[in-house]
């Protein structure tokens, strides 16, 4: 492998553009060709459909489909050695496709070197072909007979482009060679067109996974990789068949490929639906609906001849599920989180717990739901059970057991069988897809000993190196914790109801509080354990009930467990979140309003009792004002009527008598004159 890498590096790289690189088939097919460590090194350049916004370490160039004209286009492929067409998955592709490889046939004559076109199509052409025998409808189609294909209503654009690519490369097939791959229904690394299958037995929220039609139609498959394996194959061999079947070995119906979906994710079972409901699901395109309803028996002829291939999923997607399933949950980040909580009573535990499901939708398990579920199930099994099956008889065993423990232990559940119970809930579909979060269990080191064990070894999830069950065993552990002072108050102050649910009477919860600081007391806790595992601790210190710090606990563990890992919200609860956070928007902006009028108008009422009261207050300044000026001005006013009146109308008179030139010089030598104080 290493001789065959300084090989590679030493030739010239190929140059290969691809349309639509961040669509699915693209995508993958520009990381096969990119990382390919066998035959040629290739450069891969493609457009994309909106602007960069990801990191594409596998593409040299990429350009955006928006801001490139024609003839920027032309150029970008005129560059390049080979050019992949997908048509799969979006009908608009079809036009853009056929105006590239008539360009491309146009500039033959100016061609650099030799040129390859790749129209990677669908199954979908060969739909509605007669059958090649029909005493035989056994009889597979295969490339061979290609010319005999006749497409679906909906894709006969498909098979016209197919055929105008074919007949452009027979004008000079060593300077302008084509050929068109028709591939089968892809899947593998997200799921492609069965992704809604894969999406509903994930969520668990269906009883069963619905099967649209009478699902006996023969379904022609492909995984992502060997599509891609396929187009690889095409560039280095160059094979003379320009048409390419890329299908696998299987012929399993949509029946068979659905149950074992619904098996190995989901319930377990399907419901067969008239395909007309099909359209009432929003994540089906036309084109994938049409595709669901394929029914060919296809065998990939050249590509057994001509290719040695190493494929990834030869047997198809039913024989390969627990790959294809890993690959799923590995791309999509549709890992499982796993959580503990462990703490003394009334610490907060279930608050905790119930906040983090909701912000990461995972499974709260409690031991009295889980047995309460657990009866209730084996219940409806024994019921609904065939006396002969032999799950049906343990299932039954079970359930006796599980009652007659109860009846002997007052209501309770022996540790062994405690144990089982948790452990078939742990290990069911719902819990190993999203995950789940243990409230308040296990209590004691053997407990969590015996739990997370590896001794369900039919699962094939166990870890026989370090003794444990990693597929059940939690990755964190949130231990609570606050003095018993903190405890014994909050009890108290807990309503009745709550205390009696709970069994918190002062007695019993005191009994409580001690056994669980005792038994943290020894050597080995339940702690110890999960730190033997190096199971990530976080120690949470609980102060005060409070709303602040309470949102501060909870982002500490949002953040200690990281963004959630499975699908986000669908349209319908984003559209209600947008309308809520609107609605508490509306609400908040009301009562502020609504704070701001009383605050105005307590504002005014303050000022105008402010104005009265001054008013007042400067009118009674005013009226002291007024009586002291009278007190103090009457004895002045009393003199100038007796001493300075008389005189001055004596000196007015004579000043009129006289008529001076200078009538205030007159008057106040006159006033002079005739003071008082000179007598």
């Amino acid at each position: 492998m290493a001789e065959q890498g300084m090989e590679r590096l030493k030739r010239s790289p190929k140059r290969v553009f691809i349309n639509n690189v961040d669509s699915y088939t693209s995508e993958w097919i520009a990381k096969f060709l990119s990382e390919c460590l066998v035959g040629a090194a290739f450069c891969v350049v493609g457009t994309v459909s909106d602007s960069p916004e990801e990191d594409r370490p596998y593409l040299h160039e990429e350009y955006s489909i928006k801001n490139m004209n024609g003839d920027i286009l032309l150029s970008k492929l005129m560059d390049c050695d080979v050019v992949i067409y997908n048509i799969t998955q979006h009908a608009e592709q079809l036009e853009e496709a056929l105006w590239a490889v008539s360009a491309l046939h146009d500039k033959m004559n100016i061609f650099s070197g030799p040129k390859m076109f790749i129209l990677v199509s669908t199954v979908m052409t060969w739909a509605c072909s007669k059958p090649i025998d029909p005493d035989d409808p056994e009889l597979p189609f295969t490339d061979e007979i290609f010319w005999r294909r006749r497409a679906h209503p909906n894709f006969k654009h498909h098979i016209d482009l197919e055929k105008r690519v074919v007949k452009m490369g027979k004008t000079n097939r060593k300077l302008f060679s084509t050929y068109v791959v028709a591939s089968g229904l892809q899947y593998g690394m997200g799921e492609q067109i069965f992704h809604f299958f894969f999406k509903t037995s994930w969520l668990g929220q269906k009883q069963r996974v619905p099967v649209f039609g009478d699902g006996k139609n023969i379904v022609p498959t492909v995984h992502i990789k060997d599509l891609a394996s396929v187009v690889h194959n095409v560039i280095e061999h160059q094979p003379k068949p320009y048409y390419l079947l890329a299908v696998d070995q299987s012929h399993n119906t949509m029946e068979e490929i659905v149950k074992t979906v619904s098996t190995a994710l989901g319930p377990g079972k399907i419901e067969k639906k008239m395909f007309k409901e099909a359209f009432l699901t929003k994540d089906l395109s036309v084109m994938e609906m049409d595709s669901l309803q394929v029914n060919l028996h296809m065998e990939a002829l050249h590509i057994k001849e001509l290719f040695s291939m190493e494929w990834s999923c030869e047997s198809g997607l039913v024989e390969n599920m627990e790959q294809v399933v890993e690959e799923f949950r590995q791309t999509r980040g549709m890992l499982p989180l796993r959580v503990c909580v462990v703490g003394p009573p009334a610490v907060g535990k279930s608050s905790v717990c119930k906040q983090i499901c909701e912000h990461y939708r995972l499974h709260h398990i409690t031991l009295k739901e889980t047995i309460t579920e657990t009866i209730a199930q084996l219940e409806f099994v024994g019921k609904n059970s065939d006396p002969e099956a032999e799950n049906d008889e343990l299932a039954a065993d079970l359930l006796f057991s599980l009652k007659e423990s109860m009846e002997q232990n007052g209501g309770l559940l022996e540790d062994h069988l405690l144990m089982k119970v948790l452990k078939l809930k742990l290990m069911s579909n719902p819990c190993k897809n999203q995950g789940f979060i243990l409230d308040g269990f296990p209590k004691t080191y053997e407990q969590a000993k015996e739990l997370f064990s590896d001794e369900d070894e039919s699962e094939g999830d166990t870890s026989m190196t370090s003794g444990h069950n990693r597929r059940i065993t939690p990755e964190f552990v949130l231990v609570l914790d606050a003095s018993d002072s903190f405890l014994q108050d909050r009890v108290m102050n807990l309503p009745e109801r709550v205390v009696q649910e709970q069994n918190y009477e002062q007695d019993h919860f005191l009994q409580k509080l001690i056994r669980y600081r005792e038994a943290n007391m020894e050597e080995e806790t339940v702690v110890n354990f999960f730190d033997e595992l190096d199971v990530s601790l976080l120690y949470l210190e609980v102060t005060s009930s409070s709303e602040p710090n309470c949102l501060q606990l909870i982002q500490k563990i949002f953040d200690t467990l990281g963004p959630p890992r499975n699908y986000g919200r669908s349209i319908e609860e984003v559209k209600k979140e947008e309308r809520r956070k609107v609605e508490e928007r509306m609400r908040r902006e009301e009562q502020e309003r609504a704070k701001e009028e009383r605050n105005e108008e307590e504002e005014a009422r303050h000022r105008a009792a402010r104005w009265d009261e001054w008013t007042k207050h400067l009118e009674e300044v005013r009226q002291q004002e007024e009586e002291l000026l009278e007190v103090q001005s009457a004895s002045m006013r009393s003199y100038l009527m007796e001493q300075v009146m008389p005189l001055l109308s004596r000196g007015l008179m004579e000043c009129c008598t006289a008529r001076p030139h200078d009538p205030v010089d007159f008057l106040a030598e006159f006033l002079l004159k005739n003071n008082p104080s000179n007598y």
